[in-house]
């Protein structure tokens, strides 16, 4: 008999890949084989970063392919504009080769397709093969609400057809729903107004073309976002996607993890250490990541801070910490290229998560019961930081000076409101419990099971 082979595919983005991995990780616990589609420039970095016990690991669980993206290997992958109509124009053909390429050497044929929203391209493809479909949301189902009003803010006047924001409000997408701002939707911080232009339309054709899956699943839960679940109910929310479901092993990274900073953790007092982390895509210029430093030094409190090597604004250069500062710190602070998040987030010498709000950054800090400290960059980030300070109350914002500079006053002032006042974290851990909860037996447990039995049925009927 067959096994069951599902073929999954993320946007080529980090906070994509890694939610998308550790659902098909767990897939293949539940005996289906799963192909994972990378572009070939990110299937390099994921093999790269994995080491060879690790690699080995890989290959027997989920099979790793590459396709290409359509634009050249030295070309920058943070030109959202120029990747995406890339992705439309190059990557379809290719998908469709691979696809009937496994069909004919493969004796288990792909019989179902986990396409990213933002991929949604790929699932009227599989409709076309006779293909089940499943659309996967990596960020928050609050955006999945944002999309589908998107008519509606451009009859109301507040964006136009191309997204361009014309009215400066605040908005909600239902009473109980959190507040907007108009100006922070998801596509107005992705580059210039052609660049927005390209990816507001981007987003919701991949958005209308997802619609036609047959199931919708999202990295969330009822628990963080009930109403949002209630108003897209055919979206099935199987979070938090973690890698403890894994002891602790977490794949899908672009850069080695530097696992040296655990042991750096282990001799910390507990809930004393402040983490820092941005993500795949923040970038900093000289001022403000000097600032940022200064502000951490101010604190006199531990801190464990990620410096990718490229989060400059200038090109593959680090930004310059201030004078003396490595010699001022080295005895609080460790600075680390890339960390294992999931672990530094678990581990009890973590106080506090300084973060730039990407989703899955967002439900690893909440499923560990970990304060924020919001400085979002871009997307979605904003969105989640109202959740995260507005709506469940577990984390401050920070404010900008009239340069648009966060300060170090402000970066010392803030760190030590979130930390001295326990209400924060009173509510973080609170909020933890009903989230793990709901993945160790609650609703994900039982929206995940009957997914996993839904793929391995014979027919395309839509439980």
């Amino acid at each position: 008999m067959a096994t069951p082979h599902v073929l999954a595919i993320p946007y080529p983005a980090q906070g994509h890949v890694i939610p998308l991995m550790e659902v098909s990780l767990r897939l293949v616990k539940h005996g289906i084989k799963v192909t994972f589609v990378n572009t070939e420039f990110n299937h390099k970095r994921v093999v790269e970063a994995l080491s060879e016990t690790e690699n080995t690991q890989e290959k027997e669980s989920v099979n790793l392919v590459a396709i290409p993206d359509g634009i050249e290997p030295w070309e920058d992958r943070n030109e959202l504009g120029k990747l995406s109509e890339a992705i439309l124009n190059f990557m379809p053909g290719k998908l469709e080769d691979l696809i009937q390429k496994i069909n004919e050497t493969d004796r288990d044929r792909i019989m179902c397709v986990i396409a990213d929203y933002g991929m949604g391209w790929a699932l009227e493809l599989a409709k076309k093969l006779g293909i089940k479909t499943v659309a996967f949301c990596s960020a928050a189902a609050a955006m999945l609400n944002l999309l589908a009003n998107c008519p509606k803010l451009i009859d109301d006047g507040i964006i136009d057809s191309d997204g361009r924001v014309l009215k400066k409000q605040m908005f909600q997408l239902s009473p109980a729903m959190p507040v907007m701002n108009s100006e922070t939707l998801a596509w107005t911080s992705m580059g210039d107004l052609a660049t927005q232009k390209i990816m507001f339309h981007f987003i919701m054709n991949n958005y209308i073309s997802a619609n036609v899956a047959d199931w919708s699943i999202c990295n969330s839960t009822y628990e963080l976002e009930p109403t949002a679940f209630a108003l897209i109910p055919n979206c099935k929310p199987i979070g938090p996607l973690l890698a403890n479901y894994r002891l602790g092993k977490s794949s899908g990274h672009f850069w080695p993890q530097e696992e040296t900073c655990l042991e750096w953790l282990d001799q910390q007092p507990s809930q004393s250490v402040i983490y820092v982390a941005f993500g795949s895509f923040t970038i900093f210029n000289e001022t403000q990541f000097q600032e940022l430093a200064l502000g951490l030094e101010l604190t006199n409190r531990p801190f464990l801070w990620v410096v990718r090597q490229d989060i400059s604004t200038v090109k593959s250069t680090l930004p310059n910490m201030p004078e003396g500062f490595n010699k001022r710190v080295q005895n609080r602070g460790l600075v680390v290229s890339w960390a294992p998040q999931q672990k530094v987030l678990s581990h009890p010498s973590v106080a506090c998560f300084l973060s730039h709000c990407g989703w899955n950054s967002t439900v690893k800090g909440v499923s560990n019961g970990v304060p924020f400290l919001c400085w979002p960059y871009f997307a979605d980030q904003f969105f989640n930081q109202t959740y995260i300070c507005d709506h469940w109350e577990v984390g401050l914002e920070l404010e900008k000076d009239a340069g648009g500079i966060i300060r170090k006053e402000e970066i010392e002032n803030k760190l030590e409101q979130l930390l001295t006042d326990k209400s924060y974290k009173e509510r973080a851990l609170n909020l933890q419990a009903k989230t793990v909860a709901s993945a160790r037996k609650g609703c994900s447990h039982k929206n995940f099971n009957n997914f996993v039995d839904w793929i391995k049925e014979k027919d395309n009927h839509f439980l």
